[in-house]
């Protein structure tokens, strides 16, 4: 999932060298961390967050395929 998760994010956004998925597994899922530039938030969150969510389905989707539950957050530093 962190692959698929790379691939879709850095084909979005203008700095795809700056884009990091960290997994951290707690109580039986796992939680997906996005980090990215600045400027890309904006693109991956998109018009009242309809990007974001759909990327969220789509990871949704494939985690139940495989039978895991996983989730996505996007980290600003």
């Amino acid at each position: 999932m962190q692959a698929f998760l790379e691939y879709v994010v850095k084909g979005l956004v203008q700095k795809p060298d700056e884009v990091s998925v960290t997994p951290v597994e707690s109580g039986g899922q796992t939680l997906y961390e996005l980090r990215l530039n600045r400027q890309d938030v904006g693109r991956i969150i998109g018009k009242q967050g309809v990007t974001i969510n759909a990327i969220r389905s789509l990871l949704a989707a494939g985690s139940a395929h495989k039978g895991v539950r996983c989730s996505l957050e996007i980290i600003e530093d």
